[in-house]
């Protein structure tokens, strides 16, 4: 056997190798690009203003999954929305006032 032909099949194969892997990166990375555009397209920007009535997600129900269980409540008050998106709620039967994260309320 020639070892000095070996060698360099064996080198030739390893550099194969890397090529084959950094243009599966590239393939990867150009799919999770076009995956987030597509995803991004498709939010529906929510704005809320004080005075709006919301629904509120019960998060609760996702621990006990349940077919026929309503998993908003509500309508609640808006009463403020801060910077970060965090919106504060007023229950429209009590005065109670709460803070909830702004992804789990929906226009009423």
């Amino acid at each position: 056997m020639n070892f000095e032909a070996a060698d360099e099949k064996r080198l030739l194969q390893l550099n194969e190798l890397d090529e084959l892997w950094l243009h599966s990166y590239e393939n990867a990375k150009l799919h999770k690009e076009k995956t987030k555009k597509w995803h991004d397209k498709r939010i529906k920007p929510r704005r809320f203003e004080p005075g709006q009535q919301v629904l509120l997600f019960n998060s609760r129900l996702k621990l006990f999954p349940v077919k026929l269980k309503l998993r908003w409540s509500g309508p609640f008050e808006v009463v403020r929305v801060t910077p970060y998106g965090a919106i504060e709620l007023r229950a429209l039967h009590a005065e109670r006032k709460f803070l909830v994260n702004g992804h789990r309320v929906k226009h009423y």
